[in-house]
């Protein structure tokens, strides 16, 4: 019988990236994000090519009711979820807190916080009760530094940070694993999301070095899963050769 994984944020970058690899591995899958057609499109590459079976859970993390209503409804076969991923989780803006966005701070606050812990919420419970599964928070090497125009974000990750340790404690004596991955800069949507969808100086934020790839954050994210049963990876931090840390970063030009 196949294993389940959860993973919101399914519709792009890492998620989906994620959901390929756990499909792969011959997981099945649930799915969520706020764009349904993706999600379909995705259930429909993924089944044809591996013998899992998906199901596609359209919400907004932000909202509580939607997260309430989608997830506490799981019917008994999808309720046994073994691993957990929260995923969902964006930059929103890039200036000095004095010039900063207040729409984008909640948006921020909203998805990379509340919205982690509104899934985390509904879905513990089930873990508790079976006493086994791992929980997966991708975190950012921006919870470990904070750096300038960062302000809001980074303690949006600093937060992610403290819950997953939060998390571990609480949960102690449980059988439930819980693991944060935290990445450094990937080539995804990320930058155009953060720059509200500037082409331009999206794709000019990875210049001059060769960043990750979602593929490469999703095979550890699997990878953080295959431990023996005593094992448990707390926090991984991954960056490209290029990268020391949030900040320094070496660009050729």
């Amino acid at each position: 019988m196949n294993k389940v994984a959860l993973i919101t944020g399914a519709t792009a970058g890492f998620g989906k990236a994620i959901a390929e690899v756990f499909a792969k591995n011959n997981y099945n899958l649930i799915i969520t994000g706020r764009r349904a057609e993706r999600l379909s499109e995705i259930k429909l590459d993924l089944e044809s090519k591996h013998s899992i079976d998906i199901l596609t859970l359209s919400f907004d993390v932000r909202n509580l009711e939607e997260v309430k209503r989608s997830l506490e409804g799981l019917t008994d076969e999808w309720k046994n979820i073994d691993v957990l991923i929260n995923n969902a989780g964006l930059a929103s803006g890039l200036s000095h807190i004095q010039d900063g966005d207040i729409e984008d701070w909640d948006k921020m606050i909203d998805t990379n916080v509340k919205g982690l812990l509104y899934v985390s919420k509904a879905i513990i419970p089930l873990m508790v009760q079976r006493k086994k599964g791992q929980i997966i928070n991708i975190g950012s090497t921006a919870g470990k530094e904070v750096y300038e125009n960062g302000n809001v974000y980074c303690a949006s990750k600093h937060a992610v940070d403290a819950i997953t340790k939060g998390m571990r404690i609480d949960l102690l004596g449980t059988g439930i694993k819980v693991t944060q991955i935290a990445p450094g800069a990937a080539e995804t949507e990320f930058s155009i999301v953060r720059f509200h969808g500037d082409e331009a100086k999206a794709k000019a934020a990875y210049n001059g070095y060769e960043p990750m790839t979602a593929n490469d954050i999703a095979e550890q994210v699997y990878y953080v899963t295959t431990l023996p049963p005593n094992l448990c990876i707390n926090d991984m931090v991954i960056t490209s050769l290029s990268q020391a840390n949030s900040f320094y970063i070496d660009r050729k030009s």
